[in-house]
């Protein structure tokens, strides 16, 4: 009896330890990735900010002095531009071809999407900066934010359609029959019959596209010339001294500012959203 007993205790013991040890190691992770949201938050309104977190000396001068920069605002404006522009190509592009492909039997049809999928993530921007740069030279888009549009979206559009193959595929093709019966055209099944059908798919990939958009530096920097059409992602780096030393104070406030559209859109669509996948997604 006193044996049982025994192993009792210590079976709650180890089970207790082991819980112990899960929620050490699970604040540790939780840790690691808080303390740079921290020094994010903090560091604008510390007076003198350093590298590590810690309760700052409150002041809003730091947002004055960005305000002072003739470029900062100027920048994010322009992201938006270009993130909302390539979003609304990458969407629609990618919803016509998603709908071709997954109505329409082509031969080779899947091996071309998997090949287009492969291709746009095996090669790089650094791989394409001298061939995309020429064709921009040649089509006169340098210095064009139609050309870092039409540039980011050949980039984005082999994942978009893939992923929203995957939710077209999950449409009832009686709806469109039905629709079809009525005399509805191709273009009027998928705006009224479909769209609304894959929407979460459709804001997933505007998500997805802003965000690629909204951190990429390399073709906003080779395309564009004049600092006034630059991009938040390219003018962040000019934050930094003539030594290399780079400027904390108007670095944390002007990060602060370019994460917030992104943090909101994603609160906003995940609320109207919720991320819900469907059809070939969830196979």
């Amino acid at each position: 009896m006193t044996h049982g007993v025994n192993d009792g205790v210590n079976d709650r013991v180890r089970e207790v330890l082991r819980g112990i040890g899960f929620a050490t190691f699970l604040s540790a992770v939780l840790g690691f990735f808080a303390l740079p949201l921290l020094w994010l938050a903090f560091a604008p309104f510390d007076a003198s900010p350093g590298i590590s977190a810690s309760l700052p000396e409150f002041t809003l001068h730091n947002f004055r002095v960005l305000m002072d920069n003739p470029y900062a605002l100027a920048s994010l404006r322009n992201s938006v531009l270009l993130a909302a522009g390539t979003a609304a190509l990458v969407v629609t592009c990618a919803a016509l071809a998603a709908y071709a492909l997954s109505r329409v039997r082509v031969p080779g049809r899947d091996a071309l999407l998997y090949v287009l999928l492969l291709l746009s993530s095996i090669i790089t921007g650094t791989a394409t900066m001298v061939p995309v740069f020429l064709l921009a030279f040649n089509l006169h888009l340098i210095d064009s934010r139609l050309g870092v549009i039409l540039v980011l979206t050949g980039g984005l559009l082999p994942a978009a359609i893939f992923l929203l193959k995957d939710f077209t595929d999950s449409t009832p093709a009686s709806y469109e029959e039905a629709a079809r019966v009525f005399g509805a055209s191709p273009l009027q099944i998928l705006r009224h019959v479909v769209v609304p059908v894959i929407r979460p798919g459709l804001a997933t990939v505007a998500v997805w596209t802003v965000a690629q958009v909204w951190g990429d530096f390399l073709m906003p920097f080779l395309l564009l010339r004049n600092p006034d059409k630059a991009p938040a992602s390219v003018i962040m780096y000019t934050f930094y001294t003539e030594g290399g030393q780079p400027d904390l104070a108007l670095i944390s406030t002007f990060s602060l500012l370019y994460s917030l559209p992104v943090v909101v859109m994603y609160l906003f669509v995940s609320r109207r959203y919720g991320f819900r996948f469907h059809g070939g997604i969830k196979r």
